[in-house]
């Protein structure tokens, strides 16, 4: 598979979007610069409505297969 496919069934999940809203929120903390970290805060604020959009984490484990009653 090449690096860039994006044919793939991938999902990005909501740890994804966790660990980068603390990650802007980090920065958002350390910068000196007013505006840098308001623009910090507020993309930061658009990661975690993404994770608020996902909700409850989905069960992504394979499902069982149907099986049918045999009918002799």
């Amino acid at each position: 598979m090449r690096r860039w496919d994006t044919k793939g069934n991938h999902v990005i999940g909501k740890q994804y979007f966790v660990r980068q809203a603390a990650i802007l929120f980090g920065i958002a903390k350390a910068t000196s610069d007013p505006k840098m970290s308001a623009a910090l805060m507020d993309k930061a604020a658009d990661v975690k409505s993404k994770v608020d959009e996902l909700g409850v984490a989905r069960d992504l484990s394979p499902k069982a297969p149907d099986i049918e009653p045999s009918t002799t």
